[in-house]
């Protein structure tokens, strides 16, 4: 973290990542989205999560308040952007050391788990993949042994990251479900409609009798812009909503579209019906065709 005047600039390994404005000696005022009239100050983002924001005095704390504004103080905003960083490149930061140390742990207590698992059916290589892959997802990668244990029923059939990864999602899926909707039993889903999903499911499999995986199988580009703004404006009317932007396919197609979705539709979350755990009920609210 370099301090900059008025300002702060994150690094990782050596390159600048992030640059936000902070008024140390000023609090932010963020409009959360519904605020009653305009507040004086210095205007800006809040660097965190994008949103409206003004940089006021202390002495205006009650008065925004009062508007509807959410006040914090800067050491707080630094705190919370720096927080949503590491979560944003945790994938980044895993690296080979921290996985030994993970499967470290795991031996004291499930010692054969972890000798039937690495090296030998599952390279320490394709577990730190596996493991970047969750990150790079939002899925906390802290219940090490519910991971291992999916990977070494799958990992004798298969080293594809991709198929790997699906495994243990499916394994976590009451955790990915529960921080995404929390403990909500209806879980509203944008899906995709039949004929585009199969014409995904060609794609996809265009790319596995090519020798790569599921996430590199290429979509038409025509096709591909349209996927991308449909999910975009439905997951912009979830959140309009009030919902979570969860976007419901199946398991096959779900890594490519995934990584084609991840920059370009921020804040959406792609579930496969694999991962809807069984005591919960789908509602869709859209359905994305070609």
């Amino acid at each position: 973290l370099d301090l900059l005047p008025n300002a702060y600039r994150v690094t990782l390994m050596g390159v600048s990542i992030e640059e936000a404005e902070v008024h140390p000696d000023r609090e932010l005022a963020i409009n959360p989205g519904q605020v009653f009239g305009n507040i004086n100050g210095i205007a800006c983002k809040d660097p965190a999560f994008g949103l409206d924001a003004v940089w006021i005095e202390p002495s205006q704390r009650d008065q925004a308040q009062t508007m509807g504004y959410t006040v914090v103080d800067a050491s707080t905003v630094v705190a919370t952007h720096i927080n949503q960083i590491m979560l944003k490149h945790a994938h980044e930061l895993l690296g080979f050391e921290e996985v030994q140390k993970l499967l470290d742990n795991l031996q004291k207590n499930s010692p054969k788990l972890v000798e039937n698992l690495v090296p030998n059916p599952l390279p320490l290589s394709k577990l730190h993949k596996v493991l970047q892959n969750l990150l790079q997802e939002g899925v906390p990668v802290r219940d090490i042994r519910t991971i291992a244990e999916a990977l070494a029923e799958v990992a004798p059939k298969s080293q594809d990251p991709d198929a790997l990864t699906s495994a243990a999602r499916v394994a976590l899926a009451r955790l990915i479900v529960q921080t995404i909707y929390g403990v909500s039993r209806e879980l509203p889903v944008i899906t995709l409609q039949p004929e585009l999903e199969q014409l995904l499911h060609q794609a996809v499999q265009q790319a596995l009798n090519s020798g790569g995986s599921a996430s590199d199988a290429i979509i038409e580009p025509s096709l591909a812009e349209k996927l991308q703004r449909s999910v975009a404006k439905a997951a912009q009317q979830q959140e309009v909503a009030g919902n979570p932007a969860v976007l419901l396919v199946s398991q096959g197609v779900r890594p490519m579209l995934s990584r084609f979705l991840r920059f370009s539709v921020q804040g959406l979350n792609v579930l496969s019906y694999n991962e809807i755990p069984d005591n919960k009920q789908i509602t869709i609210t859209a359905s994305v065709g070609q």
